[in-house]
């Protein structure tokens, strides 16, 4: 996976937007906004792409993004918690339809206890609610290639809300329980007409 993987979801995902008349603002420490530079390669991305925030140090993030000290205290930059209110901050932020947030480990440095190099924590939301999160460790791959498969991460996770809210869930097949009986037609009663006997002739 490399910029080929992000110039062609860059270009759908910016397709699928300007149809649905959505904007996207990106917010991301690890990867030093490269998901935006990705998203406003493509030429007319300016009708889709609002802004970027790189907020690489801890100062960055509450300042620029609102997330919480204690947020970053009790669970760090690289997190699943502080991924999420990087992409809600930007979302509230911006004031756009979709955000992404990127905050990991790239390399060579900085692994901590239980964070090795190569975990990335992914958060995107959207103005509907509805919030999407994922993490990767993606090993020791390289500071390269741990931050161009994050673009390509984000970049699914963006397209992922774009398409919308899942379609209604289709009804389960009917169980042996539950299935309904069809019903019978039944044709409507004829009353019984009472006959009398014939008269028997008078001589």
């Amino acid at each position: 996976m490399g910029g080929s993987d992000a110039r062609a979801l860059s270009r759908s995902l910016l397709d699928l937007c300007r149809m649905r008349k959505l904007t996207i603002a990106t917010a991301e420490s690890c990867t030093g906004g490269l998901v935006a530079g990705a998203l406003t390669d493509i030429p007319g991305s300016s009708d889709v792409i609002d802004r970027g925030f790189v907020t690489y140090s801890n100062d960055a993030k509450r300042a620029m993004l609102g997330v919480e000290a204690g947020t970053l205290t009790h669970f760090g930059a690289v997190s699943k918690e502080t991924a999420t209110a990087m992409a809600v901050g930007a979302l509230e932020r911006a004031g756009v339809d979709l955000a992404v947030a990127i905050t990991g480990i790239a390399g060579p440095g900085g692994a901590t206890p239980g964070k090795p190099v190569g975990l990335v924590h992914f958060a995107a939301a959207a103005r509907d609610g509805r919030i999407i999160h994922r993490e990767q460790r993606f090993g020791a791959i390289g500071r390269t290639a741990v931050r161009q498969r994050s673009v390509v991460e984000a970049l699914r996770m963006l397209m992922e809300l774009a398409r919308g809210p899942q379609a209604a869930a289709k009804p389960r097949r009917a169980t042996a329980a539950t299935r309904l009986r069809p019903r019978v037609t039944r044709s409507p009663r004829r009353h019984a007409v009472k006959r009398r006997p014939p008269r028997t002739p008078r001589g």
